[in-house]
């Protein structure tokens, strides 16, 4: 019951060591914090990554540049070792409360022990040794932990849609409990603002695989630009066309039709929509926890 309360609460866990992380920076910095980001600013990037118990751990990339952003050097006292303390301090300061409950208590949310702070080093830094972690490295472990998924739990590919539906999964038994728990507390007016039956099939875990702060890198603004400019270089090329000839992009759109072609196809959509409504009326909603 504690793993998925720590699940459904691991987001507010992770914005609130955000905050403290800041103020450790800040606090070893010796200014305030309202006042940091006049001379550093401290970005991160982190990504979920799911274990065979069915918990997800954190990695995070952190890092403190100058007060610009990403390309402004950092400060001088802003070292490894101070952002190992930082975020070591941060990581043990953060605590969560579940909401009260009647039924099954209330449980304070911590950081497990395994906090493994290591520092990155660039991958053309040959001082740095064999077996470094490079930044090269990290990038791997990011996209292999981004297009992981689940895949190290049995778990469900869509949302649950009654506690039966539990049953019926192809799950390891350990997992299925996990989900028969959300369920249930789910059904507690309590832990409503969890939305726990929602994310049952996530074994209670809320959040987004990936998160990064704002300044982190570039922004998906900048990303589509960049898309939109390579594939019309493309089409310039493909056409024969200079880059400093204009180009004028055409489009077109005629209707076809609205609704249907004819009262066979509407019978058929009004039969299966009916069939569906009355296939969602028929399934079993599940027990309430303790009653």
């Amino acid at each position: 019951m504690g793993a998925v309360l720590w699940q459904a609460h691991a987001g507010e866990l992770w914005r609130r060591f955000t905050i403290a992380l800041r103020r450790a920076v800040a606090a070893a910095a010796g200014v305030r914090e309202a006042q940091l980001g006049e001379v550093a600013r401290v970005s991160y990037a982190k990504v979920a990554e799911y274990q065979r118990r069915g918990l997800v751990h954190f990695h995070a990339v952190v890092r403190v540049d100058g007060p610009a952003g990403p390309g402004d050097p950092a400060p001088p006292w802003a070292t490894g070792a101070l952002l190992d303390q930082a975020v070591r301090a941060a990581a043990a300061s953060v605590v969560v409360e579940s909401p009260a409950s009647a039924a099954v208590g209330t449980y304070l949310l911590r950081w497990g022990d395994q906090v493994d702070v290591q520092p990155i080093t660039a991958d053309q830094d040959t001082a740095a040794g064999e077996g470094a972690l490079t930044d090269r490295r990290v990038a791997g472990y990011v996209a292999k932990y981004a297009t992981k998924g689940t895949g190290a739990t049995t778990g469900a590919d869509a949302r649950i849609r009654s506690e039966a539906h539990i049953e019926d999964l192809p799950i390891a038994e350990h997992h299925r409990q996990m989900m028969r728990t959300a369920w249930r507390l789910g059904g507690l007016p309590e832990f409503a603002g969890l939305n726990l039956r929602r994310w049952a099939h996530m074994l209670g875990f809320r959040g987004h695989f990936l998160t990064k702060s704002r300044t982190w890198s570039t922004t998906f603004t900048a990303l589509r630009a960049a898309r939109a400019a390579y594939r019309l270089a493309e089409h310039r090329a493909r056409l024969g066309v200079p880059a400093d000839e204009p180009l004028v992009v055409i489009n077109h759109w005629d209707l076809v039709g609205v609704g249907y072609r004819n009262p066979a196809e509407r019978e058929l959509a009004e039969a299966i929509a009916a069939r569906q409504k009355a296939s969602r009326g028929n399934r079993p909603q599940g027990s309430d926890l303790y009653g």
